[in-house]
C-alpha cells in the first residue's frame, strides 16, 4: 500500500498533505508533528474534504510518533522554525540543523527504503545535512527549491506578459536563496517563443529581480513564510516520484561533477521518477550563467560550513 508521511504540520507541511491528498498521491498520508493535536487536527480538517473533493486517500495525524510513518515510500520534512521579517536564511542553520537531523534519523529507523524530501530552510543546506546524515544513496534525496522558484518565476513572466502561467516555461537553478537564486530568462519561453522576443530587457530584468525575491516579497506581506505555492510545489515534486512520471524539474540534489561542481547540492533540472532523481540534465550554460552558479554554489558552500564548525556533518 502506498504511503506518504509528512514531517511538520505547519503551514507548508498541511497545505502539502492537503494538495497531496487531494490528487490522491498514497492510499495513506501521515501528518507528524511535536506540537500535540496540531497533526492529528490539521489531519481532520482535510479528511472532512474528502466528501466535498472526492477523494480517497487517508489522512491521518499523529504527535511524535514515528512508528506510525512505517514503510513510507516518501518522508517530506517540513520542520523547523519558518524565517521571519529580517532573518535571513543563514540564521536559520543553528536551529533547523539539529531538527533535521533528528527528523532523518528517526524517519528512516521506520521506512528505510524511503525517498526524502527536503523543505526545511535553509534548504538546499538542510539537503546536504540529510544527505551526509542518512547516508542514502544520493538520488533518493532530494530539496524543493527550484520547483518553487520556477512557479514563481512563471507567475512573474505571466504578470509582464498578461499571458497564462501554464503556457510558459522558465526554469530556476542554483541555489534556493534571495540572492543565490538563477532564473533563466535566456531559455525562458511562451509557447515555444523565446520570451525575451516579446519583453523589453528592462522588463525581463525586472522579472529575473522579483523572481529573486519572490520569498521575501511573500514574508514582507504574511508577517511569514508562504505556503500555498510551496505546499504544491512539493506536492507536484512527489507526484512525479510517487507516479513515476518522469517529469524534468529543478531540484537540489548531490552534484559530482555535473556543472563543474562537486560536494554540493544545489539545485538543478533532474528527472523525477520512482527512484527518486534518475537523471541529471546539463543545460549548456553561457559564460554568464555558468558564472552565476558558479558564485550561488560558493554562498551555499558558506551555509553548508556552518554544519562543519557546529560538526554535524
Amino acid at each position: 500500500m502506498s504511503k506518504i508521511t509528512v514531517v511538520g504540520a505547519g503551514n507548508v507541511g498541511s497545505t502539502c498533505a492537503d494538495v497531496m491528498a487531494s490528487r490522491e498521491l498514497a492510499a495513506e498520508i501521515v501528518v507528524l508533528d511535536i506540537k500535540p493535536g496540531l497533526a492529528e487536527g490539521k489531519a481532520m480538517d482535510i479528511m472532512q474534504t474528502a466528501a466535498l473533493r472526492e477523494f480517497d486517500t487517508r489522512v491521518s495525524g499523529v504527535t511524535g510518533d514515528y512508528a506510525a510513518t512505517a514503510n513510507s515510500d516518501v518522508v517530506v520534512i517540513t520542520s523547523g522554525i519558518p524565517r521571519k521579517p529580517g532573518m535571513t536564511r543563514e540564521e536559520l542553520i543553528g536551529t533547523n540543523a539539529g531538527i533535521v537531523r533528528s527528523v532523518v534519523e528517526n524517519a528512516l529507523l521506520h521506512s528505510p527504503n524511503a525517498i526524502l524530501v527536503t523543505i526545511s530552510n535553509p534548504m538546499d543546506t538542510m539537503n546536504y545535512l540529510a544527505i551526509k546524515t542518512s547516508k542514502l544513496p544520493k538520488n533518493r534525496v532530494v530539496g524543493m527549491g527550484g520547483a518553487l522558484d520556477s512557479a514563481r518565476f512563471k507567475f512573474y513572466l505571466s504578470q509582464a506578459l498578461g499571458a497564462p502561467a501554464n503556457d510558459l516555461e522558465g526554469i530556476v537553478i542554483g541555489g534556493h536563496g534571495d540572492t543565490t537564486m538563477i532564473p533563466l530568462a535566456r531559455l525562458a519561453t511562451y509557447n515555444g517563443r523565446p520570451v525575451s522576443e516579446l519583453l523589453s530587457k528592462d522588463a525581463l530584468d525586472k522579472v529575473v529581480a522579483d523572481t529573486m525575491v519572490g520569498g521575501a516579497t511573500l514574508t514582507k506581506l504574511l508577517g511569514t513564510s508562504a505556503w500555498y505555492a510551496p505546499g504544491a510545489a512539493c506536492a507536484s515534486l512527489v507526484e512525479s516520484i510517487m507516479r513515476d512520471q518522469k517529469r524534468v524539474m529543478p531540484c537540489c540534489v548531490a552534484l559530482d561533477g555535473e556543472y563543474g561542481l562537486k560536494d554540493i547540492a544545489i539545485g538543478v533540472p533532474v528527472v523525477l521518477g520512482k527512484n527518486g532523481w534518475e537523471q541529471i540534465i546539463e543545460y549548456k550554460l553561457d559564460a554568464d550563467e555558468q558564472n552565476a552558479l558558479n558564485k550561488s554554489a560558493d554562498a551555499v558552500r558558506g551555509m553548508n560550513q556552518v554544519l562543519v564548525d557546529m560538526k554535524l556533518v
